[in-house]
C-alpha cells in the first residue's frame, strides 16, 4: 500500500482530480488543521458537495461548521447528569462538514490511501460503501466530490433519515442498496458486497476490514482527543487519563484508543449492544443502537489491546435519548442541577452517542474512578439524524407518553443506576477469546489466509501500520503536486 500499483489507473484519477481542481489533504493536516486552512474555507457552505470541504473533514470545526476551533468541540459531563466523580468528556462529532457525524472521517481515509496508489479508478470504478448508516453517508459524500459514483449498501431498517440524506445525495436511485434487517445484520451486507464485486467496476471499501479506517482514527481521532485532554490537565495538572470508551462499530473510532493509550496510558473500552454481546457472551441478537454494528469482530479491531468490554441496553440509549430531547426531560435535568449549557449540548447526541455515555459511566463505577480520572469518549452523530426515532420510542417505553414521572424513571435507571454488570475487565484469556471470534468471520467467510489473520494477535504488526501514515502523507502530496492544483 505504499507503491503505485496500476499507473494508468494512477494517471487517470490524476486526471480526474485535476480537471474537477480537487487537493487532497494529509493525514497531518487533518491532525492538526492550522490557520493557513482558515482563508481557503470562507464562505464555502459546509454542507455542500465542495472538494475544499476535504479540509474540514476533522474535528476541530467550530460551532457553525464554517470556522476552526483551537479546541475540538467538546462537553464535560457533571456529576448531577451522570452519577459518577469522574469527568466525562465528549467530542461532538456533529460538526464534520456534509454528513454531520465523524463517519466521513473514516471514508476518506479508506479512499484516499487507494487513489494515490492507484488502486481505484475514479472514472471507470463504482466505490462501494457497506455500513450501518453513516460509513455510507460519508462515503457517497466523498464519491460525489470526487467525480465518482459511490453506492450505498446497508439495512433497510436504519433510520429515515439515513435514507432521506442519501436520496439526496447519490447520483441515481439504484445507488442505496437496503439489505435485510437493521444493525445487527452486518453479514448480509457483506453478502450483498460478494455479489457485486464479481464485477470488477465495482470496488469494495469495507469500513471493518480496511487498515486506512483504524490509522485515519489512530492519527486525527486520536490526537484532537488527546489535545482536548492536554488542555484539560493545562488547568489541572492531577488529571489523568483514565479510559476511552467508544462502541465497536467498524473499529476505526476504537483505534484512537491506541493513540491515547500510547500517549496518555489511557485504558481502551469496548462497546457493545446487550442485546447482541458477540464480545462479551459470544451472543447474538437484534437491537436499535444504530451505527455501532455487532455480530462480528471487525478485522481493524486491535482486540489484544483492549482492557474492558461494556454492554448497553437498548432501552437505556431509547429511553435516554427521549430524555435527551424533551422539555419534561429537560426540565427534569434542571431541577437535577444540570446547567443550560450542558442541556443544550444533548442535542448533539445520537443513539450511539448516548451508548457511549452509559458505557462510560459503567466503566466508571467498575474501575472505582474517582474526580481526578477523565473518561474521553465521541458523539459519532447527533440527534437529527433520528428524529423519526423518538415517537417510536415513547410509543414503545412510555406507553405513548413522556412526563415528569417517566422522565424521572429514565434518568434513575439509566443514569444514576446505571451498574457494573456486563462489564468485564480483560485478561490475556479474555482478549484470546474475542480475538478469536473473528476467526469464523474472517477466514471461514471472507476468505482471509490464517497467516493474515493471526499477525494481528501482536502489537508489532499494529505499531508496524503506522508507518503506513507518513508514507501516504508523502504520496499524496506527491500526487497533489502531480494534478498541479494546490
Amino acid at each position: 500500500m505504499t507503491e503505485v500499483a496500476d499507473r494508468a489507473t494512477y494517471d487517470r484519477a490524476v486526471t480526474r482530480l485535476r480537471k474537477a481542481r480537487i487537493v487532497l489533504p494529509t493525514f497531518a493536516q487533518l491532525a492538526e488543521p492550522g490557520a493557513a486552512l482558515r482563508a481557503g474555507l470562507a464562505g464555502v457552505d459546509p454542507d455542500a458537495a465542495d472538494p475544499r470541504n476535504l479540509f474540514r473533514v476533522h474535528w476541530y470545526n467550530d460551532a457553525a461548521r464554517t470556522g476552526i476551533a483551537e479546541l475540538p468541540g467538546h462537553v464535560v459531563l457533571p456529576e448531577a447528569l451522570t452519577g459518577v466523580k469522574a469527568p466525562i468528556v465528549v467530542a461532538l462529532g456533529d460538526r464534520f462538514p456534509m454528513i454531520h457525524a465523524h463517519k466521513v472521517l473514516a471514508a476518506y481515509s479508506c479512499l484516499a490511501p487507494r487513489l494515490v496508489t492507484g488502486r481505484f479508478d475514479p472514472e471507470r470504478q463504482r466505490a462501494l460503501w457497506p455500513s450501518t448508516g453513516n460509513y455510507c453517508r460519508g462515503g457517497v459524500a466523498i464519491s460525489r466530490i470526487m467525480g465518482c459514483r459511490g453506492v450505498a449498501i446497508l439495512p433497510a431498517g436504519m433510520s429515515a433519515e439515513r435514507f432521506e440524506w442519501l436520496e439526496r445525495w447519490v447520483a441515481e436511485p439504484g445507488d442505496i442498496i437496503r439489505t435485510p434487517g437493521t444493525e445487527s445484520n452486518v453479514k448480509e451486507i457483506y453478502d450483498a458486497c460478494a455479489e457485486l464485486a464479481r464485477d470488477p467496476a465495482n470496488v469494495v471499501l469495507n469500513q471493518f476490514s480496511e487498515f486506512g479506517n483504524h490509522l485515519g482514527h489512530y492519527a486525527v481521532t486520536g490526537r484532537a482527543l488527546g489535545h482536548i485532554f492536554e488542555s484539560l490537565q493545562a488547568a489541572d495538572v492531577d488529571l489523568r487519563l483514565a479510559a476511552f470508551v467508544s462502541a465497536t462499530g467498524s473499529a476505526g473510532t476504537i483505534g484512537a484508543g491506541d493513540y491515547l493509550k500510547d500517549q496518555f496510558g489511557a485504558r481502551i473500552v469496548a462497546v457493545e449492544a446487550l442485546e447482541c454481546p458477540t464480545m462479551l457472551y459470544n451472543g447474538f441478537g437484534e437491537h436499535n443502537i444504530q451505527g455501532i454494528g455487532d455480530k462480528h469482530i471487525p478485522f481493524i479491531h486491535n482486540v489484544t489491546n483492549g482492557d474492558v468490554v461494556v454492554a448497553v441496553s437498548d432501552r437505556a440509549t431509547d429511553q435516554l435519548f427521549v430524555l435527551f430531547n424533551d422539555k419534561a426531560g429537560h426540565a427534569l435535568l434542571r431541577s437535577r442541577g444540570v446547567s443550560e449549557t450542558v442541556m443544550a449540548s444533548l442535542e448533539h447526541f445520537g443513539l450511539s452517542s448516548i451508548c457511549n455515555v452509559v458505557a462510560a459511566i459503567k466503566t466508571a463505577k467498575r474501575l472505582g474512578l474517582g474526580p481526578q480520572d477523565v473518561i474521553v469518549t465521541v458523539a459519532t452523530d447527533g440527534a437529527a439524524m433520528y428524529a423519526s426515532e423518538r415517537p417510536k420510542a415513547i410509543r414503545k417505553h412510555f406507553g405513548g407518553t413522556f412526563d415528569a414521572t417517566r422522565a424521572a424513571d429514565a434518568f434513575a435507571r439509566h443514569l444514576l443506576g446505571a451498574d457494573t454488570e456486563h462489564v468485564m475487565v480483560m485478561g490475556d484469556v479474555e482478549r484470546t477469546r474475542v480475538f478469536n471470534l473473528g476467526y469464523f468471520t474472517w477466514v471461514e467467510q471472507q476468505g482471509v489466509s490464517l497467516e493474515d489473520f493471526e499477525a494481528r494477535r501482536d502489537q508489532s504488526f499494529w505499531r508496524g501500520l503506522r508507518d503506513l501514515l507518513p508514507a501516504w502523507d508523502a504520496m499524496i502530496e506527491e500526487f497533489n503536486g502531480r494534478t498541479g492544483v494546490a
